[in-house]
């Protein structure tokens, strides 16, 4: 019986054994990279048998340069697509077609004859930057382009693993490590804002019988604080479906995640409200351990007159901001606080579409 194998691992195994030594024989003189970075639970770690029904199985991305690609492309692709094994480590190595009626989803198709229709993918470096994340590697990084990369699509670039490197990918994948330190000033500030807005409501929505809506409130503020913990640890956020496993994975994920589930199931506002205050008394422990600012208060109040107790979450945005040197990041600084496009936006297809990116970055621009 076939025993699953991790993707990350069965795409290594694939390349040096299958596909690498097709290269060399007939394309001895071919510099390129190779990895398994991207789109696919399989790029961060993240796959399990499940995983197999769908755009998964042994396969490579090859790195060409630009006059390679132009040349040899068409050439790679037939000698692999009559040359590699039908089946490897258990698994076919042809795929369907992509199904247009399902996001191009391509399944495992072990064919007995014919052409492979493999998924050994050929870019430059440049196109697959361009058509993953909307940006040039030409062109330096700035402040609003930070904001606009998706994390799901930057935790995808730094995270899979590179097999071969003739060309630089990995250097490519390092500037892309994490945010430069007064844009990660600005989204902690941004995250911290989101939570000085709403903090308060889970009471008062509860306070006037809609505890329905005090749920809602409190759930969105559980992602909010998870947010900030990625921040806090310089870890890009995943895809929705592993921000949960992901979190897990934090340091501060064994402390807080009993208290968010607490957080998020509770029927009633007031005890929404207890793992509420442990939750943000301990996203202040940790701001006060990043020493960024000087130390704040880490113990909740009462909401002026109201009976809510809340962190007053607005004294971390104010010392985070004030922090913020570089003159593009502090100008944005000046703008209404919207954070990036993951923290303003939880749309499926803003965030994965690199089409909509040029248009996010006029957010930051103050004509």
């Amino acid at each position: 019986m076939r025993g699953f194998i991790p993707g990350l691992t069965l795409s290594g195994l694939f390349y040096r054994e299958a596909v690498k030594p097709i290269i060399q024989e007939f394309f001895p003189e071919l510099s390129h990279s190779a990895a398994l970075i991207g789109s696919g639970s399989e790029v961060l770690g993240f796959d399990d048998e499940t995983s197999t029904d769908h755009n998964w199985g042994p396969r490579v991305m090859l790195l060409l340069s630009e006059d390679d690609h132009n040349k040899l492309s068409t050439q790679i692709e037939r000698q692999l697509s009559e040359r590699l094994p039908r089946e490897f480590r258990g698994y076919p190595t042809s795929f369907t077609e992509p199904d247009s009626d399902d996001n191009g989803t391509q399944l495992l198709d072990p064919v007995a004859d014919g052409p492979i229709r493999h998924r050994i993918e050929l870019f430059t470096l440049r196109g697959f930057f361009g058509d993953y994340l909307g940006f040039d590697l030409n062109d330096a990084i700035q402040a609003a382009d930070w904001l606009t990369f998706s994390e799901h699509k930057l935790r995808s670039i730094v995270d899979g693993t590179v097999y071969h490197d003739d060309l630089g990918l990995q250097a490519i994948r390092e500037r892309f490590e994490y945010y430069p330190h007064d844009v990660w000033l600005y989204l902690l500030a941004a995250g911290w804002r989101r939570i000085a807005q709403e903090e308060h409501l889970t009471g008062r929505a509860g306070q006037v019988g809609d505890e329905l809506g005090s749920a809602l409130i409190g759930g969105r503020l559980a992602r909010d604080i998870m947010r900030l913990c990625f921040l806090m640890e310089k870890r890009y956020s995943p895809f929705p479906k592993w921000f949960g496993t992901a979190f897990q994975q934090l340091k501060c994920g064994s402390t807080l995640q009993p208290i968010l589930n607490q957080l998020v199931s509770a029927r009633t506002w007031s005890a929404r409200e207890e793992p509420l205050v442990l939750a943000c008394e301990e996203l202040a422990r940790m701001h006060n351990e990043l020493a960024i600012t000087e130390p704040l208060t880490a113990r909740v109040s009462s909401f002026f007159n109201r009976p809510f107790r809340v962190l007053r979450a607005d004294r971390f945005v104010e010392a985070i901001t004030a922090r913020i040197t570089d003159d593009e990041v502090k100008a944005i600084s000046r703008l209404p606080l919207i954070g990036s496009s993951d923290i303003f936006s939880d749309n499926t297809d803003l965030l994965s579409d690199a089409f909509w990116r040029p248009r996010l970055r006029r957010l930051y621009e103050r004509r």
